[in-house]
């Protein structure tokens, strides 16, 4: 659990990836602690997502972009390698045209030339059918992604409704439909990451620290060390002296 609104860091650890755990952790604090979150910002697990509306039912909870975008960039893959095993009855490899667009599948649409944006389109409809489902896929990767660019909450419902069209005129897709049922499961906290403009961009860094402090240790034998160090090592920002006039026991109105 992190602090994503102010300079504490990391609140606290918990063994487990379990709903359970979640709310354990959350009812040993203090009910004032909890009554002032505002805002919980997760990736998109069901057991996170029920711990925080048990214990936590008056906070508003959002689903950070990148994971959302990350589940789009998963179908396009799945798809890409079913094309070319259909074309060519094994696995992608170099000297593939197919295979040579992979990353291009996966930037964003405002980061590739336009040059190469056609040259990706004529590899995949001269594959054929398969390749015509990669392209409705990424198509829907970028439709997807101008939902975070909306700026109010009818356009985050019009992007949503025409990324929703789309899934639906390629149904076909097995895996395009998929994504949308999982989309259409969390819309109100996409809208509510869009809308509050927050992600859980924090907690992942420190998850970078955590395993990194684990990875220079050369691993823990002992759970309480790795606790104590990995609590030392991301929380610097709260111990500095410039911040010591402000108090660091406040609670935060934004975690994940």
């Amino acid at each position: 659990m992190v602090d994503l609104d102010g300079g504490q860091g990391l609140l606290g650890q918990v063994e487990g990836r379990t709903a359970e755990t979640i709310m354990s952790w959350l009812a040993a604090q203090p009910a004032a602690w909890r009554d002032q979150i505002r805002v919980v910002a997760i990736d998109m697990s069901t057991s996170y997502a029920n711990a925080v509306r048990a214990a936590l039912p008056h906070a508003v909870l959002a689903v950070d972009h990148f994971h959302v975008i990350q589940a789009a960039s998963k179908v396009i893959n799945l798809v890409r390698r079913r094309a070319i095993h259909a074309r060519y009855g094994r696995r992608g490899r170099a000297g593939d045209p197919e295979y040579g667009m992979r990353r291009t599948l996966l930037r964003n649409r405002e980061d590739v030339p336009e040059k190469r944006v056609n040259a990706m389109w004529e590899v995949f409809l001269a594959a054929g059918g398969a390749g015509e489902q990669v392209l409705a896929c990424w198509v829907a990767k970028e439709q997807l992604r101008a939902v975070f660019r909306a700026t109010c909450a009818s356009g985050v419902r019009d992007r949503l409704a025409t990324f929703f069209a789309w899934c639906a005129d390629h149904s076909h897709i097995p895996e395009l439909a998929g994504l949308a049922q999982t989309v259409s499961t969390w819309r109100h906290e996409i809208a509510a990451a869009v809308l509050l403009g927050v992600s859980n961009a924090a907690s992942e860094g420190t998850n970078r620290i955590i395993k990194l402090v684990g990875r220079i240790a050369f691993g823990f034998r002992n759970p309480v060390n790795q606790r104590r160090r990995a609590r030392y090592a991301t929380t610097r920002v709260s111990r500095r002296p410039s911040s010591r006039s402000e108090p660091t026991t406040r609670s935060p109105k934004v975690i994940t």
